[in-house]
């Protein structure tokens, strides 16, 4: 049998590295560029596939983890993703760059339908896990930027991908030796937690189909330019990867400690009455950082990780509420196709508003899509909690 302790633990784990991995290349970038002798706004849209993979992906990897396994989807996760970091390592043309930058995008497409699945079907209290699993996530963001300036000033580019590829490898390794394939007979949270008036269902749909278009789009977005922004806008500070790698990590956090208290509050109120002030948060901030620089941007970048990340969470545990086992991968996959698909366009959207008007356009656009939430949050309706079972996964 497994343990809920262990299964959460490595599901965390996977949750950093998915992130991780996706983001390294929006820091390496930066570095990338003059080896490579190509500009910014040309190397960026490489990214553009795989982040569209990381999304359209999931349909197909949800519909396996509940037709399937999820546990051996996992394995493929792992394994997958730390072979396709390697292999940006080693790439020598911009088709290779592209080529693998897709592979990590399929292989990430993996984990948040089939592992936010899991974290529902093995949790005790869903808001607090499902809060401490964003703080791994966004702990992956925050290390992608840190570890990269870091190891790409000192190392290179090129080991800035390779050396946690080996490592996801061995983690992945891990995993397969200690996980057993699941038994969801008596699933702890084989029903929903949580319904709403039957009337009523489509206002949570479609709200929940507003605010995944408008969040992971600037969610996506945000992350991509931030480590760009940081190095134009932060120059009187400072000029070194590495130093802007630790500020970037240092934003992050905040959003990684409003993730854990957005779950903690879920777990004890409706999500309406969680989501609304949210969704206040994430327009203002954006607007007020289209035109700020040096300590007034840094801060106001942390009231925008902490609407982006908060939100995510909202998001997440909306699904694992409302859905049973039978289901649950198959609503994240649906949940996520949108989001990432969403995100996956918000690549090359950065790179034409950069081209437009720099940031301050980008981020005025950004924070104008970020109103959407608002509604969002005004459509939810009234909660109707309901006990969930007894029993956990095996």
């Amino acid at each position: 049998m497994n343990s809920p302790g262990r299964v959460i633990g490595f599901v965390n784990a996977a949750h950093f590295i998915d992130h991780y991995a996706m983001l390294i290349f929006a820091a390496a970038v930066i570095i990338m560029g003059p080896a490579l002798g190509m500009a910014y706004s040309e190397l960026l849209p490489y990214a553009t596939p795989g982040f569209v993979a990381f999304g359209a992906g999931s349909l197909l990897t949800g519909w396996l983890g509940d037709r399937w396994s999820r546990r051996h989807m996992m394995v493929i996760f792992f394994l997958g993703i730390g072979a396709s970091m390697i292999a940006v390592g080693l790439v020598q043309t911009p088709l290779q760059l592209g080529a693998a930058l897709l592979a990590i995008g399929l292989f990430a497409s993996i984990y948040h339908p089939v592992g936010t699945a899991m974290i529902v079907s093995y949790a005790d209290k869903l808001g607090r896990e499902m809060g401490l699993n964003g703080v791994f996530g966004n702990l992956g963001v925050a290390s992608s930027a840190l570890v990269t300036g870091v190891i790409g000033q000192y190392l290179g580019w090129r080991f800035a991908f390779i050396i946690p590829g080996a490592v996801t490898m061995l983690v992945g390794a891990t995993f397969a030796a200690t996980v057993v394939h699941e038994d969801r007979k008596g699933t702890k949270q084989a029903a929903a937690q949580a319904r709403v008036a039957k009337e009523d269902m489509w206002r949570v749909i479609l709200a929940l189909l507003i605010v995944v278009i408008a969040v992971s789009t600037t969610f996506n977005a945000v992350t991509v330019a931030l480590p760009k922004l940081f190095a134009e806008r932060l120059a009187d500070l400072t000029k070194s990867p590495a130093l802007l790698g630790v500020i970037a990590a240092c934003v992050y956090v905040f959003g990684a400690m409003t993730q854990y208290t957005i779950g903690k509050l879920l777990d004890r109120h409706s999500l309406k009455t969680v989501a609304l002030p949210l969704s206040f948060m994430l327009a203002p901030f954006l607007y007020l950082a289209a035109t700020l620089s040096n300590l007034p941007l840094i801060l106001v970048s942390i009231g925008i990780v902490m609407g982006a990340f908060g939100q995510v969470t909202v998001n997440d545990a909306m699904i694992g509420k409302y859905t049973t086992e039978e289901w649950r991968s198959r609503a994240y996959a649906v949940r996520y196709f949108v989001g990432f698909t969403a995100a996956g366009a918000s690549v090359g959207l950065v790179a034409w508003l950069y081209q437009q008007g720099g940031f301050t356009t980008m981020l005025h656009a950004f924070a104008a899509i970020c109103v959407l939430s608002i509604i969002a949050a005004l459509i939810l309706p009234r909660e109707i909690r309901v006990p969930a079972p007894a029993g956990r996964v095996g």
